[in-house]
């Protein structure tokens, strides 16, 4: 019998953004392994905390939020990620995020991006041409929201935009289905928009990292 795929739509999506983020706890050690295990002394973390991770030789977990599992007092796993043929960490630091404030405005949303550069491998030998994929380009998330100069959301968007301060973000779809979480930076004028006898919407941009 064919297994169906289950299918996810955009509706009750919760949308959270950073709020704060806690002190750098410093890194020792992260193996490749499924999971990765991180060690880092007396972190203080919960099993369903999410933490930023700045990582130097292990590039692949560099930049990334991740959600904490598997905890002891030393040590804590990087829920849902291979590391077995990750490159060898060599020094980092994680930090706690607080995902304090909603975005609740939003009507539409579309992605672009995350596409890799191709790596040209042909040799003069060959009789057509070869590549491998290499570093791929941002992931952008574009989406309109009700236009709302005092919606705390918005305000928080405006803050970090003006600033370029990069953010943390969490989509959770529907209660206790899929996540997604990722830092970036956010494009927000919070400038109205709209067509004639039509809602007024302000649009923001998410460009993730890692």
């Amino acid at each position: 019998m064919r297994t169906m795929t289950t299918a996810t739509v955009w509706k009750n999506v919760a949308i959270a953004m950073q709020s704060a983020i806690a002190a750098d706890k410093t890194i020792t050690g992260i193996t490749k392994a499924n999971p990765a295990v991180i060690t880092s002394a007396a972190h203080g973390y919960s099993n369903g905390d999410y933490v930023f991770l700045s990582i130097t030789g292990m590039h692949q977990l560099n930049d990334r939020v991740v959600r904490v599992a598997g905890v002891t007092t030393d040590t804590f796993q990087v829920e849902g990620v291979d590391s077995t043929a990750f490159d060898t960490f060599s020094a980092g630091t994680a930090a706690k995020i607080t995902f304090g404030t909603s975005i609740t405005s939003a009507t539409s949303i579309s992605n672009s991006g995350g596409n890799f550069d191709m790596i040209d491998t042909t040799t003069v030998h060959a009789a057509q041409k070869s590549e491998i994929p290499g570093l791929p380009n941002g992931q952008s998330y574009t989406f309109d929201n009700i236009w709302d100069p005092a919606d705390a959301g918005q305000i928080a968007m405006k803050t970090a935009s003006d600033s370029q301060a990069k953010r943390a973000f969490k989509f959770t779809f529907g209660t206790g289905g899929k996540i997604m979480a990722f830092a970036g930076y956010v494009g927000f004028s919070g400038a109205p928009g709209g067509s004639a006898q039509q809602l007024v919407t302000t649009q923001a941009v998410i460009t993730s990292q890692g």
